[in-house]
């Protein structure tokens, strides 16, 4: 029997409090344009984010580190080594890492990266439709850039079989955001459309999720659909006091540090699919 939606808004809470309380220590190596975005957000829900991706450092940081993310949004040959090595180090530590494979599908070099860095087991791979579904297909096709040209319900199935197959969490972000472990699945309903106009959410509730990983990683599936209630909920408070897009991420971030218990166990809308 799954989990009630109280049971849902408890389970969310505990890990937002968790970061709160530990701080864990997150790597990033991520795309260029979110080094700021991808810091603030698990900052401003307790986490300490460490933009570090020198191939010189990372036998002696990465292993060290709390959790692992991995965002191949800018990628180039000259960041690959470091990205694997990355995951590597993180596995071999007993460290969670998370993927985001941004624009899987736009070229065979990046679905080919992407593919390289799935084999080094990643705890949670989380991206939007069109991304879960050429991983899933391993098939390189018409993209919208880093957007999604599906709607997150249409890769339920390549979720499930990319989660089976890589025995990794598996997490679709959309209107609903999808999350599987190959068995069960849920959706989280949490946010409002206004935040898909804004840059990077999808790369920093990625590094939200490595946050809540890392304080707990045996619950993987558990910690994966809190952060993007979560993430989901601030937004749906930021959007009370927005103008547009540009407000609106300040009031996101705002909100998320400010979260409190109780707009947490009255929004939570996790549910099973």
């Amino acid at each position: 029997m799954g989990e009630s939606s109280a049971d849902w808004a408890g389970i969310a809470w505990t890990f937002l409090a968790e970061v709160r309380r530990r701080s864990p220590l997150v790597q990033c190596i991520t795309n260029f344009r979110v080094h700021g975005p991808d810091g603030q957000h698990p900052s401003r829900a307790g986490a300490s984010p460490a933009m570090l991706h020198s191939l010189q450092e990372l036998p002696d940081f990465t292993p060290n580190a709390d959790a692992l993310c991995v965002n191949v949004g800018t990628l180039t040959a000259d960041w690959l080594p470091a990205m694997k090595l990355a995951a590597e180090l993180a596995a071999s530590s007993g460290r969670p890492w998370v993927l985001d494979p941004v624009a899987a599908g736009a070229s065979g070099f990046r679905l080919n990266a992407c593919r390289e860095l799935v084999g080094l087991k990643p705890t949670v791979i989380r991206g939007n439709g069109s991304e879960i579904i050429a991983l899933a297909n391993a098939s390189v096709g018409f993209t919208k850039g880093v957007d999604s040209s599906h709607d997150s319900k249409d890769a339920v199935e390549a979720a499930k079989s990319l989660a089976q197959a890589s025995e990794a969490v598996v997490a679709v972000s959309g209107a609903v955001d999808i999350i599987t472990d190959g068995k069960r699945v849920v959706g989280a309903s949490n946010g409002v459309p206004m935040m898909q106009n804004i840059t990077a959410t999808g790369c920093s509730v990625t590094a939200l999720i490595s946050a809540f990983v890392a304080v707990d990683p045996s619950r993987a599936f558990e910690a994966t659909a809190s952060a993007l209630s979560i993430f989901g909920i601030a937004g749906e408070i930021g959007m009370e006091m927005a103008k547009g897009p540009a407000s609106l991420r300040m009031h996101l971030i705002d909100s998320l540090y400010g979260l409190e218990q109780a707009p947490v166990f009255s929004c939570v809308k996790i549910s099973g699919i």
